[in-house]
């Protein structure tokens, strides 16, 4: 899915460079499906098993940090 938006916003910007007269469309559509289609789809797959648990900061993680730091 992702290699299609991408091969969409090429075939975009080669119109927009040729001045094809509905170049500001393609690309435009590009945009609007990357946006709204992929993004909350990817952002979806990310967050449904709590997989961004790991990246967030806490009190302990920052303490164990720290502690570590002053091991060395």
């Amino acid at each position: 899915m992702f290699g299609i938006f991408i091969l969409w916003m090429i075939t975009g910007a080669f119109l927009v460079n040729t001045e094809h007269e509905k170049a500001q469309i393609v690309m435009g559509l590009g945009v609007l499906f990357l946006s709204f289609i992929f993004m909350p789809l990817f952002i979806y797959y990310r967050y449904k098993d709590g997989k961004y648990k790991k990246y967030i900061l806490n009190d302990e993680k920052i303490l164990a940090a720290f502690k570590k730091q002053d091991d060395n």
